[in-house]
């Protein structure tokens, strides 16, 4: 109901109390008019309601942060009664919005609206609800559409960062294309072929099948480069308009670029989030970076495990590990420990702090402690 149904019921209700008092006829027909116009609005404001029908589609499924998708609004009815225009109550990637739209009568009326797209994640864009009216503007019906609303998966950019050092005792760069073997580890046996050392003779099973027999042994796969990115809700943008939202921005695409940078080296890596939304990514060739985009946008940075309990959980990687990358908006004294205790079980450990004030003397002494203990330092200001 609005303000002219009052209106109009004060009026209507004058008018008949004086053509029921006074018996002139320019009150009945004053009554029965606007009696007529209330029930002609209410009627066609109803129609439209239940008659129209709302098709709301993007022309994407993903798109990389910054970019725009169009997305297309189609309302078609078969209310035989003329309304007024449809209101349209939008969800957009920057706040809310509203269109009006009258819907066609034998074919759908469109309309399409250019939309942007500057944070990462996963966004459901469209009408969230439809405000029906009629001519004259007394009522209005509020429906919701059916149907879930369009989405698209805003994914990260990556950037170009310094490639990682390995640690000296297991190099990234030369392990690859080594044609050793680790005498360590023994994977079976073969027969003896001219120019094989005598040391790999075995000879307990040389005598026992009358012939000689070498043991061949595993050859070692290259390290991993391992990132772990905090899926936890971001800290320090309260003061910075879309603080969290950039914060998650760059987080996502830190670790996106980290990932890019090593795989096209031909370097394994690992990336296990931890968030609400728990998945592991594991790959060596660049070909795979839009399987850890889409799994960067889904992330809801809200719930799962805290990331000094992540820290902890992934020492026990640290074995085939040979750089490790720490991607957070976190530094305190326990994230320090849980860096310090990665570092100190051997690669090497490149920490990114993720934040908006860089240059604040709080980060002083943990920087220097992780310093002290060889942890490449890294500040990253979201855009």
């Amino acid at each position: 109901m609005t303000g002219r149904l009052y209106a109009a019921l004060s009026v209507l209700a004058v008018a008949g109390l004086s053509a029921l008092s006074l018996g002139g006829p320019i009150f009945y027909f004053i009554s029965l008019t606007l009696l007529l116009m209330v029930l002609y609005g209410f009627l066609s404001a109803f129609l439209q309601s239940r008659l129209t029908r709302l098709d709301q589609r993007l022309d994407a499924r993903q798109a990389e942060r910054g970019d725009s998708a169009v997305m297309t609004l189609s309302l078609s009815g078969r209310n035989p009664l003329p309304a007024g225009p449809v209101l349209l109550q939008l969800t957009l990637p920057d706040g809310g919005g509203a269109v009006s739209l009258r819907p066609g009568f034998l074919r759908a009326r469109e309309t399409r609206l250019d939309l942007q797209f500057p944070h990462v994640g996963v966004w459901r864009c469209g009408a969230e609800r439809l405000v029906f009216t009629d001519l004259f503007g007394l009522f209005r019906l509020p429906r919701k559409p059916q149907g879930e609303l369009p989405e698209l998966a805003v994914l990260p950019r990556s950037f170009e960062v310094q490639p990682l050092v390995f640690s000296r005792m297991d190099d990234g760069r030369a392990l690859p294309n080594r044609a050793g073997e680790d005498v360590t580890s023994p994977e079976d046996t073969r027969a003896y072929r001219q120019g094989d050392p005598f040391k790999r003779i075995h000879w307990k099973l040389s005598i026992r099948s009358r012939e000689l027999v070498v043991r061949r042994f595993e050859v070692p796969a290259p390290p991993d480069t391992l990132v772990l990115m905090d899926c936890t809700d971001p800290v320090g943008g309260e003061a910075a308009p879309d603080g969290r939202l950039r914060l998650r921005d760059t987080l996502c695409e830190t670790a996106l670029a980290v990932a890019q940078m090593q795989m096209s080296g031909g370097h394994p890596v690992r990336v296990p989030l931890y968030g609400a939304r728990q998945s592991e990514f594991h790959a060596d060739r660049v070909g795979s970076l839009p399987l850890l985009k889409e799994e960067l946008a889904y992330q809801l940075f809200r719930g799962g495990e805290p990331f000094e309990q992540v820290l902890n959980l992934e020492l026990r990687r640290m074995r085939r590990t040979g750089a490790t990358v720490v991607v957070t908006t976190r530094l305190d004294a326990v994230i320090v420990e849980g860096v310090s205790n990665i570092r100190a079980s051997g690669p090497s450990v490149r920490f990114y702090l993720i934040t908006f004030s860089a240059g604040d003397g709080r980060y002083a002494p943990f920087i220097a402690r992780l310093q002290q203990k060889m942890v490449e330092v890294c500040y990253v200001t979201p855009a």
